[in-house]
């Protein structure tokens, strides 16, 4: 008898934190909108596994990158170094588990209740855009893995062959009056915008940085009381009874009062990410993305890539609202500029949250 589990078909999959070769801190939970795989092969030294690995590093190029993506979990960090784990899982995709933790979460180490003993049991897993177990077997059965690899959909298609699945996300137009959304334009175009960043993740902390290849954008803060009152305003009416319709969620809270800029000359875009995934951000339910000229610009639209390749373009004054744990990302803008305010909702008991992790953040919260 043992005291966990495997995660079963349709369960969703575990998120960790772990180093691999090309990330130090890789967010497990930034892979969805393609299909993953996970092989759990415990290190390459362990009996047949090297001879597994090669017969697979023979088959990997049947499955390209856009549909599914491949990643080993091993608890030796030789394994980084070692041809037979590289040509299996290139480019170099190998979860490091040091402490076996990853392999827990996952049901593969158990501990005997019985004698207490560990065992491991080598597993590979397919999950779903959405990070869903799609399917899974064990490390011996690799003829039933190459036959599920072969015949996995398009990505787009794992739900249905038929259509393109709709995000669960809130399309609000007429938000904001044109005469507001040119003000907060000429706000940001009078004002010193500054490169944009994000929050990551650092042991405990929250940190605010920078990265132009994973976010490219120009904001302004806005200080003035009066455009932030009517900002607010509009939210609050038009709005926030919008989102308590659909989702059942009172919103009493707004953080960030920004002018956003994504401009054509710089391509300007933000990769996929999840708004409330560090302590600092915890407090996050809902991000709001109002479009203020969405006639004068192409591209940069929102995709939800766990949901498909669909993209949502919200019409000037009129709001996207989603729940900041989704999976998103802002499309580079191809023509044009974009200018957008991006408020975040919270509720009461949330502030709460956000007043007790308010010492773990670093720098400017973005």
């Amino acid at each position: 008898m043992n005291t966990s589990k495997l995660v079963e078909w349709g369960e969703a999959a575990p998120w960790f934190v772990a180093p691999a070769p090309i990330n130090p801190r890789f967010d497990f939970s930034s892979l969805g909108g393609r299909f993953v795989v996970l092989v759990f092969f415990g290190n390459a030294d362990l009996p047949g596994v090297r001879d597994r690995l090669k017969e697979m590093s023979t088959k990997v190029k049947r499955w390209p990158d856009d549909r599914c993506v491949m990643f080993g979990v091993s608890n030796s960090k030789a394994d980084w170094e070692d041809n037979s784990v590289l040509e299996a899982f290139r480019p170099a995709r190998i979860f490091h588990d040091e402490n076996w933790d990853i392999a827990r979460s996952y049901g593969v180490l158990t501990r005997d209740a019985e004698n207490g003993q560990l065992r491991f049991k080598p597993r590979w897993y397919v999950l779903d855009p959405t990070l869903r177990v799609y399917s899974h077997g064990d490390f011996t059965q690799f003829d039933r893995f190459y036959a599920e690899m072969d015949r996995l959909p398009a990505p787009s298609q794992h739900a249905s062959a038929t259509s393109d699945p709709w995000a669960p996300v809130l399309m609000v137009p007429r938000v904001l009056s044109p005469s507001f959304c040119r003000a907060l334009i000429d706000y940001y175009k009078a004002g010193d915008a500054q490169e944009s960043g994000f929050m990551r993740a650092e042991g405990n902390k929250t940190v605010g940085m920078t990265d132009p290849s994973f976010k490219r954008r120009m904001d302004v803060n806005i200080v003035d009381e009066r455009l932030k009152v009517g900002l607010r305003s509009s939210l609050v009416t038009r709005l926030v009874p919008e989102l308590k319709k659909a989702f059942q969620y009172e919103a009493t809270r707004i953080e960030r009062y920004i002018v956003a800029c994504y401009d054509s000359q710089s391509q300007g875009f933000f990769k996929p990410h999840r708004d409330n995934t560090t302590s600092g951000t915890a407090h996050r339910r809902f991000a709001v993305t109002i479009n203020l000229n969405a006639e004068d610009f192409e591209g940069g639209e929102l995709r939800f890539p766990e949901f498909g390749m669909r993209t949502y373009k919200a019409p000037t004054g009129g709001a996207v609202v989603f729940s900041c744990s989704l999976l998103h990302e802002a499309m580079p803008v191809t023509a044009g500029t974009r200018y957008a305010t991006l408020p975040f909702l919270y509720g009461d008991a949330d502030a709460e949250v956000r007043l007790q992790n308010r010492a773990n953040v670093v720098g400017v919260q973005r």
